[in-house]
């Protein structure tokens, strides 16, 4: 039944789905809706920069049709992009607005993919740039959470994908993108050497509640990347992959 592509508010999801819709790909385009009909929509040419979230309106289901070519060919993907004001994710907002509520998990639990965007922490980022996101323990308990959405509102992910965006802030981007590349024709790492790379030298904290939700239910994988909108190559590689299990 699709993907739904979610994440915490300013976590930079409008900047990764913008960039990946951008018509100078490698290996995935946004066939729908194109990138200009997506800047007119949540770019704000006055001030040169994304349309923030409006905190007060209602959740809406925007629907992405992302193509990927693997080695066996091109492969297409239903992906419904959940953008949220923040609140969204706060037992009282859900309990001050079932309906809505409702309809966001009526979306994901009908979903076999979810792709989630997270924040980095402050450990791993510069000390001039740190104070501006959470601490390595607020980080944890946010992720914790996560996890009971994943364990209870999403019954039939076959896939979840979690990417720490924002990857130019705290690794050379270039040197990781060509270290996990994907090329159509055979990489050299397989999707389970890049996700233990990738989860044991950024995941760390959470290492093992990441290790505890593929175990606990029978034919659920994890995933884990970096990204960027800075590195076509990173911001690729969750797509490629879902693409790679769950395309049509």
């Amino acid at each position: 039944m699709g993907i739904v592509y979610i994440g915490d508010r300013s976590v930079g999801k409008t900047h990764l789905a913008m960039e990946l819709a951008n018509p100078k790909n490698e290996h995935v385009k946004v066939l729908s809706p194109d990138y200009e009909a997506l800047k007119g929509m949540l770019f704000d040419d006055t001030t040169a920069s994304v349309k923030p979230t409006d905190a007060a309106r209602e959740v809406d289901l925007r629907p992405l049709e992302i193509q990927a070519k693997l080695a066996s060919g091109l492969k297409s993907i239903e992906v419904k992009w959940v953008d949220t004001p923040g609140e969204v994710w706060r037992e009282h907002w859900q309990k001050d607005n079932p309906d809505k509520w409702h309809k966001f998990a009526d979306t994901v639990r009908k979903s076999e993919g979810i792709l989630l965007v997270l924040n980095p922490h402050r450990s791993l980022l510069p000390t001039s740039i740190a104070s501006e996101y959470p601490t390595q323990e607020q980080w944890c308990k946010r992720f914790q959470r996560w996890i009971d959405f994943f364990r209870y509102d999403c019954p039939k992910a076959k896939h979840i994908v979690l990417c720490l965006n924002k990857a130019d802030l705290f690794c050379k981007v270039e040197q990781e993108a060509a270290k996990l590349a994907f090329h159509p024709n055979g990489s050299e790492m397989t999707w389970r050497n890049r996700h233990i790379y990738v989860l044991q030298k950024y995941f760390h904290p959470i290492q093992q509640p990441i290790e505890q939700i593929g175990q606990s239910t029978t034919g659920l994988s994890v995933q884990c990347f970096i990204t960027s909108i800075h590195s076509r190559s990173l911001l690729e590689l969750p797509w490629i992959y879902l693409a790679n299990y769950l395309a049509r």
